[in-house]
């Protein structure tokens, strides 16, 4: 109960600031500010929506359902995307696409053209831009469920569908589409989600989101409460986001044989359809995660071989790498805390608390963010006036000059990866265990060690793995939170990307691309595991 009490103190926090008013700023924000912000968020977030419904669902069937060159490489590599985050994606794109860059360069020089004047490609800082980017970083979110939903359809639906006469494409729209739509519909919210968190790509791409709102009206015109406000909105349209989802598969039963279901047979195509393909797998690899990561890996190396490896980055990666351990831990150990909690007392208000536990990763990270900073802010003063009537000292901003409120933002916010890969861990060790423990003597404490840790060390890895590495992207909380004159490598390609600096900030990027590929990896190991 005490880590759900955690996650929902922010939420608390805002609610509690949004009520004491923004001084007569909230007639402003909400005439000006807050509908052209939900005007543009709403674009956003369905065109991100639909395409990466539609690339998602696509890439799936056709990885599923047909066998051609390259197919057992591109069913991995479709979530390489996964391993940029989309403010890099931007930052990758607006400097190679940039009037003055490598791209529109060489298309001039092809066309004729001498300068930018004379020719130029259509601004990518655009709503169209956005949502094009966003989509193509988005859409494994889409693909990796999707991709499960078809290999584990039972073989004899389609089987009956051939022998009715169902040509291939009729088979997809007619069966496999809509048994995979409750599939669609979780990877469609998971890539809203992150489309709403998003805070660096939507501000260098010229969309003036919510978020976007939050953090100017916060950090531009210090109004705390007012950006509460705005905040609040944010919650009101998460909650609301997620009710559609579980609504548009409200009715959605499924029922299946008593006998082991086969996978269905994939078809090989042959001629040019086995290359069309092929082209049309790639082309979101290629643009989501090679080109950028390619471009990056070139820019780092100039960077490299110009000035070194600088010690600012060096410190930065420090600072990174110490405070995500640092987070990955208490995560884990909050995470082990609620499931284990879960397995051990499976009373009926263990379910509140294990959702309550983990609304922190449903809610963006400005939102969360802002939370901590008002609770963690109240706290720090009454922590200096206890101080200063007690022992006449002055401690300073003790949570949020130290980096504990950063860190708890990453507790509250991936909270829930560390509890569903314990869960995981748990569930497949058979209860019979816990009680054979009981019988020889062994506690609850003894019971963790010698059975529950040892046993479920590779759920555990993994998820401290994925935390790890979301903690290391994560940028909208670490640019509320972080300490004065305390940068990581997502705040240092913030700050860079925001001045137009793009090549200092490419070791950076290329740092954080790095470290984000290994939880792909594990995904891709996973997925071969189970096929």
């Amino acid at each position: 109960m005490g880590v759900a009490a955690l996650v929902l103190v922010p939420v608390l926090a805002l609610g509690w600031q949004a009520a004491q008013g923004s001084g007569g700023l909230w007639s402003h924000l909400a005439a000006h500010v807050l509908p052209h912000a939900l005007a543009q968020t709403a674009i956003l977030m369905a065109g991100v929506g639909v395409l990466t419904a539609g690339i998602g669902t696509s890439v799936a069937w056709l990885v599923a359902a047909y066998d051609f060159p390259g197919r057992r490489m591109l069913e991995w590599a479709l979530l390489l995307p996964l391993a940029v985050p989309t403010y890099i994606v931007a930052y990758a794109y607006l400097d190679m696409l940039h009037p003055l860059g490598p791209f529109q360069g060489a298309v001039r020089a092809a066309l004729g053209y001498d300068s930018p004047r004379d020719f130029r490609l259509p601004d990518i800082r655009s709503m169209t831009g956005a949502i094009l980017l966003l989509g193509l970083v988005l859409y494994p979110y889409v693909y990796l469920p999707v991709r499960a939903m078809f290999l584990t359809q039972a073989a004899n639906l389609v089987e009956v569908a051939h022998t009715l006469g169902t040509t291939r494409r009729q088979i997809f729209h007619r069966v496999a589409l809509p048994l995979a739509r409750p599939a669609i519909a979780v990877g469609v919210s998971l890539a809203l989600m992150e489309t709403l968190n998003d805070i660096g790509a939507s501000e260098f791409l010229g969309v003036r989101s919510l978020t976007i709102s939050v953090y100017t009206t916060w950090v531009t015109r210090s109004d705390l409460a007012g950006a509460s406000q705005i905040a609040l909105a944010m919650l009101v349209l998460v909650v609301a986001l997620i009710s559609l989802e579980r609504w548009a598969r409200r009715k959605q039963r499924y029922s299946v044989s008593a006998q082991r279901a086969r996978p269905m047979a994939r078809q090989p195509l042959h001629g040019a359809a086995r290359w069309r393909a092929l082209c049309l797998c790639l082309l979101p690899v290629v643009l989501g995660f090679v080109l950028p990561a390619a471009y990056l890996a070139l820019e780092a190396w100039e960077r490299f071989r110009f000035a070194g490896l600088s010690p600012r980055i060096l410190a930065e990666a420090r600072n990174t790498f110490v405070l995500s351990a640092l987070a990955t831990l208490a995560v884990l150990a909050c995470g082990l805390v609620v499931a284990l909690a879960a397995r051990l007392f499976p009373q009926r208000g263990m379910a509140v608390i294990h959702r309550a536990a983990s609304l922190g990763y449903a809610m963006p990270g400005t939102i969360l963010a802002l939370g901590i900073l008002i609770a963690a802010g109240g706290l720090d003063r009454w922590i200096g006036r206890t101080a200063r009537a007690l022992f006449d000292i002055d401690p300073g901003l003790v949570l949020i000059g130290s980096g504990l409120a950063l860190g708890y933002a990453y507790l509250a916010r991936f909270l829930a990866i560390s509890i569903g890969s314990v869960e995981a861990g748990l569930t497949r060790i058979p209860r019979s265990y816990d009680q054979a423990a009981r019988t020889l003597g062994h506690g609850i404490g003894s019971t963790l060690r010698h059975v529950h840790l040892p046993l479920s060390r590779a759920a555990l890895a993994a998820g401290g793995l994925l935390v790890f590495v979301d903690c290391m992207k994560e940028l909208s909380a670490t640019l509320l939170l972080r300490p004065l004159n305390f940068e990581t490598l997502a705040t240092h390609l913030y700050g860079e990307a925001a001045r137009g600096t793009y090549e200092e900030a490419a070791i950076a990027a290329l740092a954080i691309v790095a470290v984000g590929i290994l939880p792909v990896i594990l995904l891709a190991r996973i997925g071969r595991a189970r096929m």
